[in-house]
């Protein structure tokens, strides 16, 4: 076991030359006190060594002078941590001291979701789809999916803190990007003030990029085997990294949810339900309501394809009231909306959020297709044995208070609400699912459209950048989850 606090993640990355793990840790091993020190390239088991003492006092002096070693920050000060230049950065993680003693650096689930004596009154499928949106096997597979070092953000340790450092360190690099590229905008001789002042033809240094990354690698571990960390340098990776950011702040909600919930001696898959505060009712295959959902679901020709496998209807805590504050907004549309497996378990709880970090082409909303296929390109899956060996994945349908549609063909990622006058934007594609083919479902005595037709040519937006249409809502309460899917991709 470890012995009270004395246990540490340390990582340094630095573009070009490492990127490395240290790992200390004090522990009681019968009769002597050990301290287990374990170092060497991420994402692979490195070198270990053990100090073995009778007194504490000499094993935890061995403790705190690695930790300056290899720091330059004491142990006593390690709340005000303070990074240092070519030194190991010390890792957040949730504390807690009934863990083993290799936890701080394990992977490893250490249970797989089994049944207890307790009672469950769930629908056998909905136990299989509580089962996989809880796994820590799927969690550890969709970190590692995205690169993210299992072994050094193991899972029941997230912290929220450390991942917002790493948030942090995403805008200082996209911030320095956009420096860079209004430089590289200026005529000779122009400039903001006359401290700023320069000529073109000087060149903003990769080093202020390659440090900046090395900082966002080093707080966030990523295992890139042996290949060199690469740079961070376009605004696109950088958004491509917030995402991976956002994912692992549900994955962290998630975790936290099963770490802060007292046991009521039901059986687990039932509690594990219960921590959703979401009522989750099955739709009968036969019924015309899945017969609807799942001709939407084949409408679009897929490159991706799925099969629908099991529909659910959602009814989260609380949504209706939110959504009835746009009770006066009459036209709406049941939408597509795909994510990432490891999220699901977060969504159902907190709802389709616009995180802080969060955009895109259409800048800073929560983003819905009326096309199947499009949708279905976000979905993070899980390749298991949950229905046999296949790749598993969820899709939300919600109905969107749209009103009022801007029409957009060109990007602009700086949107934050729709203009004056409108309550959505419409990035318009140049297709679009045949109107006339349109079905009609009831929501609390609204009419929902639903646009099952196949895409066809929308000759008022031939020239759109837009292959296919994209529905924002810049305010949460406008979307309202009423269904969620799930589909096996081959």
């Amino acid at each position: 076991m470890v012995h009270e606090d004395y246990a540490c993640m340390l990582n340094q990355t630095n573009i070009g030359q490492n990127n490395k793990f240290y790992v200390i840790q004090v522990a009681k091993d019968k009769k002597d006190f050990l301290c287990f020190t374990r170092w060497g390239r991420v994402g692979e088991e490195g070198q270990w060594n053990i100090d073995s003492m009778n007194k504490v006092e000499d094993v935890i002096k061995v403790f705190e002078k690695k930790f300056k070693d290899k720091t330059k920050n004491n142990w006593a000060d390690r709340d005000n941590f303070e990074p240092a230049p070519k030194k190991y950065t010390l890792l957040e993680m949730d504390d807690d001291s009934d863990e083993e003693e290799d936890a701080v650096d394990s992977s490893t689930p250490k249970k797989e979701l089994v049944s207890n004596d307790g009672p469950c009154n769930l629908h056998p499928r909905t136990m299989l789809m509580i089962k996989l949106i809880f796994s820590d096997d799927m969690f550890v597979n969709q970190m590692a999916d995205i690169s993210l070092d299992v072994k050094k953000m193991p899972l029941g340790k997230l912290s929220k803190l450390q991942i917002a450092k790493g948030l942090e360190a995403l805008i200082d690099i996209e911030d320095a990007i956009k420096k860079k590229k209004a430089q590289e905008r200026r005529p000779v001789g122009w400039s903001w003030a006359p401290e700023t002042y320069f000529e073109k033809s000087e060149k903003f240094p990769r080093s202020v990029l390659m440090e900046l990354t090395s900082k966002f690698f080093t707080l966030i571990p990523h295992n890139f085997g042996r290949s060199a960390p690469p740079v961070i340098d376009t605004v696109d990776v950088v958004q491509k990294k917030k995402e991976v950011m956002l994912t692992l702040s549900d994955i962290e909600l998630t975790q936290s949810l099963q770490r802060d919930k007292e046991s009521k001696g039901l059986h687990i898959l039932q509690e594990k339900y219960d921590m959703l505060d979401c009522r989750l009712e099955y739709v009968d295959q036969t019924s015309s309501e899945f017969k609807i959902i799942s001709e939407y679901s084949i409408a679009c020709p897929n490159s991706r394809k799925g099969t629908l496998l099991d529909v659910w209807r959602v009814d989260r805590n609380e949504a209706k009231e939110r959504f009835a504050a746009h009770d006066d907004i009459k036209h709406r549309k049941l939408l597509w909306h795909g994510t990432n497996v490891a999220v699901v378990a977060a969504i159902l709880k907190a709802g389709l959020r616009i995180m802080p970090h969060s955009g895109g082409l259409v800048g800073k909303g929560i983003y819905f297709a009326s096309e199947h296929s499009k949708s279905s390109c976000y979905v993070g899956c899980h390749y298991g044995a949950f229905e046999g060996e296949s790749y598993l994945g969820f899709m939300f349908l919600v109905e969107v208070a749209l009103g009022g549609e801007s029409s957009i063909t060109q990007a602009d990622g700086s949107l934050t609400e729709a203009p004056s006058g409108y309550d959505s934007v419409v990035a318009r594609g140049r297709k679009e699912p045949d109107p006339k083919k349109n079905k009609k479902l009831v929501f609390d005595e609204n009419d929902v459209t639903v646009p099952l037709g196949k895409p066809v040519p929308q000759k008022e937006w031939f020239e759109s950048s837009f292959a296919q249409s994209k529905y924002l809502v810049y305010k949460e309460s406008q979307a309202r989850i009423r269904y969620i899917l799930k589909f096996s991709f081959v």
